[in-house]
């Protein structure tokens, strides 16, 4: 079974003015992650407007990363609720060179576990050379996957149901599956998760700690004290006080305008709560090079 190990940026998405992906800045920001301490990172999460950019742009992305030198770190988010769509959108990234997909059960509809078997079921029967990460965010699609789920997943399908990104937290402190990837959403779950046993991180704000997250990371597989985790768990608070994915552009869009564009019905942060994040960040004497 593959394994994903390690620090995982759920990267921007990063728009022209007529709100078209601009594929070459979306490229470069997710190398500048991965250079700057990112084992990875998935393109259209839920960080990079996934469910709000059409397929043919996202197809457009992956057809530029399949002749990245990077490639091999890049795992591909989906962001559709249809079944097919879904399908579609996984074979045509297989014959690209990509294996691994973060995906998310549909959202809107209301559904329970023997539901989503059967959606993922389906996933897998249709393309089975794919590698599935679950993607277990309440908040967002309206279902919470239950242990016992994930366990049926594993067992029918081990060899493509290779992990679970757990951004409810009900999971990682239950599931111990041998070379299965539990992977948290947030990094102040980061040193308590690899304490119980926990692959990594997943997370938005990734895109603006991925340096010192890596070295929380480094630290504890060196075992050595990871001294900077405090202050990594502090900034993740302060943008946790807003929507991650306005403060995130809010915060590096002072360092390309192009990132201040966002699709309806996303926002830049008000002046007053820009104000407040960037003095927040400041006491903790937080700041990024790139």
């Amino acid at each position: 079974m593959k394994q994903i190990n390690g620090i995982y940026a759920a990267t921007l998405s990063i728009l022209n003015e007529n709100l078209s992906l601009n594929v070459k800045k979306t490229i470069k920001h997710a190398e500048n992650l991965i250079n700057n301490g990112c084992h990875g990172v998935v393109f259209f999460g839920s960080t990079g407007q996934a469910q709000l950019i059409p397929i043919s742009e996202k197809i457009n992305l992956i057809n530029e990363i399949s002749i990245n030198k990077l490639k091999d770190n890049f795992i591909i988010g989906t962001g559709l609720n249809s079944l097919i769509e879904n399908i579609n959108l996984i074979k045509i990234s297989i014959k690209m060179g990509f294996d691994t997909f973060l995906i998310m059960p549909p959202a809107y509809y209301k559904y329970g576990d023997q539901e989503v078997i059967n959606f993922y079921s389906n996933l897998v029967q249709n393309v089975p050379e794919a590698k599935i990460i679950l993607y277990n965010f309440e908040k967002l699609c309206g279902y919470k996957f239950s242990k016992e789920c994930v366990l049926e997943l594993v067992k029918k399908f081990p060899e493509q149901i290779i992990g679970v990104k757990d951004s409810s937290y009900n999971l990682y402190k239950e599931i111990k599956i041998e070379n299965f990837s539990v992977l948290l959403g947030s990094e102040s779950k980061l040193f308590d998760g690899l304490q119980l046993g926990s692959s990594g991180i997943i997370t938005a704000t990734c895109n603006v700690t991925s340096e010192l997250a890596r070295k929380v990371y480094d630290d504890f597989k060196n075992n050595q004290t990871p001294y900077l985790n405090e202050k990594l768990c502090k900034v993740r608070e302060v943008f946790e006080q807003f929507n991650l994915i306005s403060g995130l552009h809010t915060f590096l869009g002072e360092k390309d305008e192009y990132i201040k564009n966002l699709l309806p019905t996303l926002s830049l942060l008000s002046e007053n709560n820009k104000k407040k994040l960037f003095e927040d960040l400041r006491k903790l004497d937080f700041n990024i090079d790139y």
